[in-house]
């Protein structure tokens, strides 16, 4: 199954708030600009390394990445 939208609109909503565009992202988590945009346009999944990094940077649960729970 691709990546269920609500990565994709928890990703973005913490990109806005950290004022962070996908080259910004890239470079604080060392993957690459056209990963991140693969991500976003749904057509692409983050693996399990790639979440634990979204995670520790935006200090957030992988739960809540992938809409297990709320923040």
């Amino acid at each position: 199954m691709i990546m269920d939208i609500k990565i994709v609109d928890r990703l973005k909503e913490l990109m806005k708030e950290n004022n962070l565009h996908q080259t910004g992202l890239s470079n604080q988590i060392g993957i690459g600009q056209t990963t991140i945009s693969a991500w976003l346009r749904g057509i692409k999944e983050p693996s399990i390394t790639s979440l634990w990094l979204l995670a520790d940077f935006f200090d957030v649960e992988i739960d809540y990445l992938v809409g297990r729970k709320e923040f």
